[in-house]
């Protein structure tokens, strides 16, 4: 089993007051000529002053207790670690309380305030503006304080994410073992057999993520020079296929059955293997309660989660449909199994499709490729413009290119030296695989890059 520090993860993004930007890179000043305010074109960036002791430092890194007002106080930004003065678009609880408040009174005449037109207007108002805060708090965080904090909440999950792993790995052999002596005890019943067979190939999910977590780590870098984090995307979709190719062969031996039918009105019951897979439900029921915690965390924890999740629905209605069978109609049972094998195949199908996005390069969400451009214009002040900023997927990290403006009368080692640390800058974040930065002094120009439509 491979430690946390290797596998993938994909860490969430907390609201965190703003710390000093000490470590952000400038152009030396040797080198670069002066730029005044109204000089700057669409983008600028300060070196952030650093504090002499922490008595002087607005945001301490380890506030004391005595005082919890002290503690609740926004952040204190200025120009120099806010230069577009984004933190002034913030919006307090208060703020945000009073937008339902102004709702208070019905206009529309339709049920009460919480479930009429204007309520749900002012939530979304609220989301948004919860979403707003959150974003700018992220993006005025400096990008060594995001690894720090993404390195500390790996190493706090670390025994969260052994736990999981095995823990599901170890419960899923067991279900396979009882679910296969459900199946075959009750005989007759495809419904059972449907979920014996889901519950056979969760081992295999497992074994899939374990395998592909070690590729990732053992990587020969002059076969690989880009890295295997793709293997895992790869291995996703294999085994999305193969729980494929299984439902259509269970919807087949369903078909087959309601066409020969039966003389008899209903099937045998078998109590053991009913109770059987009610066990098995309620151990997925308590395996995704866990998983649930870790599921924004690493993205093998978010695959375990979603097969906890569909199996919670499909030993339900399994154990239905074979109790209906015995109880009230034979073809509730084959017909059952039809409709888990169809649902079964659409999720398998699904996740395939939008593991096959990421294989081939769909464009990254739009608050990463906002973050990103921040981070881009805030680098160094010699950077006068940003032409273009690309941010798509690589298998389940990303891959980011960026082109920057400079002057022309830099020198070759201060255009170096800047992209080279934007490019540390933007590989040091989390998810990122790789980031290319190119140097122009204009943006008239037509695109460096373009579609080849034909080879």
């Amino acid at each position: 089993m491979a430690d946390p520090p290797n596998t993938i993860p994909m860490y969430p993004n907390p609201a965190h007051s703003q710390p000093p930007r000490s470590d952000t890179p400038t152009a030396p000043t040797s080198k670069t000529p002066a730029v005044t305010t109204a000089q700057r074109a669409t983008s600028t960036a300060f070196e952030s002053a650093k504090p002499s002791s922490n008595d002087n430092d607005p945001i301490p890194r380890h506030p004391t207790n005595s005082s919890s007002d002290e503690e609740n106080q926004p952040p204190d930004y200025s120009h120099d670690n806010d230069p577009y003065q984004l933190s002034t678009k913030l919006k307090t609880d208060s703020e945000i309380e009073a937008i339902r408040a102004n709702t208070s009174r019905k206009r529309d005449g339709y049920g009460p305030i919480t479930l009429n037109k204007e309520a749900h207007k002012a939530k979304k108002l609220q989301d948004f503006y919860e979403n707003q805060n959150e974003n700018i708090q992220k993006w005025l965080k400096p990008v060594d304080e995001h690894i720090r904090l993404a390195k500390i909440f790996q190493g706090e999950n670390h025994l969260k994410y052994q736990i999981a792993v095995r823990g599901s790995f170890v419960a899923n052999l067991l279900l396979a073992v009882l679910q296969t002596y459900a199946a075959i005890s009750a005989g007759s019943s495809l419904s059972l057999f449907t979920t014996m067979a889901d519950a056979i190939f969760d081992p295999m999910s497992n074994i899939t993520l374990i395998v592909c977590n070690r590729a990732v780590k053992r990587v020969d870098p002059r076969r690989f020079p880009s890295g295997k984090a793709r293997i895992e995307t790869a291995g996703n979709i294999v085994f999305c296929f193969l729980m494929t190719a299984v439902s259509w062969i269970i919807i087949v031996l369903s078909l087959m059955e309601l066409k020969q039918g039966t003389s008899e009105k209903t099937k045998p019951l078998h109590l053991p293997s009913v109770i059987a897979v009610a066990i098995a439900g309620v151990t997925k029921l308590a395996l995704f309660c866990y998983c649930w915690t870790l599921r924004n965390v690493y993205s093998q924890i978010r695959i375990l989660w979603e097969d906890h999740r569909n199996d919670l629905f499909i030993n339900g209605f399994g154990l239905l449909t074979s109790v209906g069978g015995s109880k009230l109609k034979w073809w509730i049972d084959p017909m059952g199994a039809i409709m888990l094998s169809c649902l079964i195949s659409y999720l398998w199908l699904s996740t395939a499709y939008s593991e096959f996005q990421l294989l081939i390069g769909v464009t990254a969400d739009t608050q990463m490729q906002q973050w990103i451009t921040y981070i881009s214009m805030t680098h160094s002040p010699a950077i006068v413009a940003i032409d273009t900023v690309r941010a798509y997927h690589s298998g389940p990290r990303i891959i980011v290119e960026v082109d920057i403006v400079m002057d022309s009368s830099e020198t070759l080692r201060t255009t170096h030296d800047v992209a080279e640390a934007l490019q540390m800058k933007l590989e040091s974040l989390p998810h990122v695989e790789r980031a290319y930065v190119h140097i122009d002094f204009e943006t008239s120009h037509k695109p460096e890059h373009f579609l080849k439509k034909e080879l």
